[in-house]
């Protein structure tokens, strides 16, 4: 006989692999952790085809998909766009604000429900940047917690300097942010450009402001985070927001199926069985990955430096290329970006391995052979690299991932920096001497590995049957089975 379901649970994403990936694997989390919810996920339909390919065959019927209409030129965007993907910054912004639009929908799917079950949906789960989806809950009565997909040190830095704009009250280049101790000081090198000039009447500032206003005033947050990775970052996301906070992390793609694009909706640019071969014939924690992401790029010049880099290190690599900014990213690659020769000179001495697009990361992070990350240390990848004991070198590029990498060197100790965005100038010779200090057997590459060991047992701990991020779900889970106080 099958179980009775206690409720329903919809979920929103924010429309970014990124963020739709996570929220998919958190509904099969609270699935795994109980089965008495209906869960629906909506959003808009191009999504739902790749959320669609992404979920396993084995469990079809678990884990609802519900499309919201959406046209994207009504947006003034390409036909067909409905994710950040291949998007401008002026683009991303549009899109960001049309998802207003999915307001109408979302409230007609609720009614829908609603009339079907005799009862509204027991909670919405939404992407902390749709702040409009918790307008929408509170005026139904019902329970909205947010989803921060990202680490909570990096969503609090990246947040409150959206609403405070500290850097705009001092002319010096380091500046203090609300919601950290004192001594912690940021830099203006670590604002993009846009935050950088925001002011608070600029276009960017007039999206998030709303959106990340609304979502503090939430029921409740769900962090992509594990208590003893971010014990301090932690501590000060609840101190700052004062609402309750759930770490119920690493929430990552792991039950798909191994090297299949169930994981991600995307195909891989390798075939898995080569790439564990060309890792088997390579030592242990010998062997350099380097990846920006799913939607992330560098400059023709900062290719050329980083190849050069890889070269002169004399270490093996696996490096996931794409065109390089200015270019299309979903276009071919060529070896006119890199040095003359290099592509062959890698392939014949087995000593480099570039994939082109997508590469099936987690069993890559997973093999002994690999011994550091080079990574835009989005959140994703930052899990992923240390659920397997991997230190990391942080290139960030975008959103929060400068303040993740300032996370991880200043308080976890489990990474380097090599330099940040798209716009600076690096040199092979920093690449190669980056390398040789996370690789090195003793001192400093020694104690990250030893770091990132320790944080990898703590966060298989945090998932076992006492651990600190299964009892979090438990009480997730009661918060949102109890009555919604008006």
């Amino acid at each position: 006989m099958a179980e009775k379901k206690n409720g329903h649970i919809v979920m929103v994403p924010l429309m970014a692999q990124g963020h739709i990936i996570p929220l998919l694997a958190l509904a099969r989390k609270i699935q795994h952790s109980t089965t008495i919810f209906t869960i629906t996920i909506a959003t808009t339909p191009l999504n739902i085809q790749h959320l669609r390919s992404a979920l396993s065959s084995a469990s079809p019927h678990q884990i609802r998909l519900s499309e919201l209409p959406y046209n994207s030129t009504q947006h003034g965007l390409p036909p067909d766009t409905e994710t950040t993907e291949n998007l401008t910054a002026a683009q991303i912004i549009k899109l960001f604000r049309s998802t207003i639009s999915l307001e109408a929908p979302l409230r007609s799917l609720i009614s829908q429900i609603t009339e079907e079950e005799g009862h509204s949906p027991l909670c919405i789960i939404s992407d902390c940047l749709l702040g409009w989806v918790n307008s929408v809950a509170k005026s139904l009565g019902i329970r909205n917690i947010c989803f921060a997909p990202s680490g909570a040190y990096g969503t609090l830095a990246y947040f409150s300097i959206w609403i405070n704009l500290p850097h705009r009250k001092t002319h010096s280049d380091e500046f203090w942010v609300p919601g950290f101790p004192q001594n912690h000081r940021f830099h203006r090198s670590q604002l993009h450009g846009f935050l950088r000039e925001a002011d608070g009447s600029d276009e960017w500032s007039q999206c998030f402001l709303p959106q990340i206003a609304l979502s503090m005033k939430s029921d409740g947050w769900i962090c992509n985070t594990v208590e003893e990775l971010e014990p301090l970052g932690l501590k000060l996301l609840r101190d700052y927001l004062q609402l309750s906070i759930w770490a119920v992390g690493p929430i990552l793609p792991s039950d798909a199926p191994k090297g299949s694009k169930h994981r991600s909706g995307k195909d891989s640019g390798v075939a898995l069985e080569a790439c564990m071969e060309w890792l088997d014939l390579k030592d242990e924690n010998s062997v350099v990955y380097v990846c920006f992401g799913s939607q992330n790029t560098i400059s023709a010049s900062q290719m050329m430096a980083l190849a050069e880099g890889l070269e002169e290190s004399g270490r093996s690599f696996i490096w996931v290329v794409r065109p390089p900014v200015g270019f299309d990213i979903e276009g071919e690659f060529t070896e006119e970006w890199l040095p003359k020769g290099f592509e062959e000179r890698m392939r014949d001495s087995k000593r480099g391995l570039l994939v082109q697009k997508w590469a099936p990361q987690l069993e890559i992070l997973s093999h002994k052979s690999i011994g550091v990350f080079l990574s835009h240390c989005g959140w994703n990848s930052v899990l992923e690299s240390l659920s397997y004991g991997v230190p990391m070198i942080g290139w960030p590029l975008a959103a929060e991932q400068i303040y993740n990498v300032k996370m991880l060197v200043e308080e976890t100790g489990v990474a380097v920096e090599l330099t940040r965005t798209v716009e600076t100038t690096i040199s092979g010779r920093e690449v190669k001497k980056v390398i040789e200090i996370v690789m090195e057997k003793e001192g400093k590459g020694k104690e990250m590995k030893e770091k990132a060991k320790e944080i990898a047992w703590h966060m298989r701990k945090a998932i076992t049957e006492k651990g600190s991020s299964v009892r979090a779900m438990d009480d997730l889970v009661r918060t949102i089975l109890s009555p919604k106080s008006l």
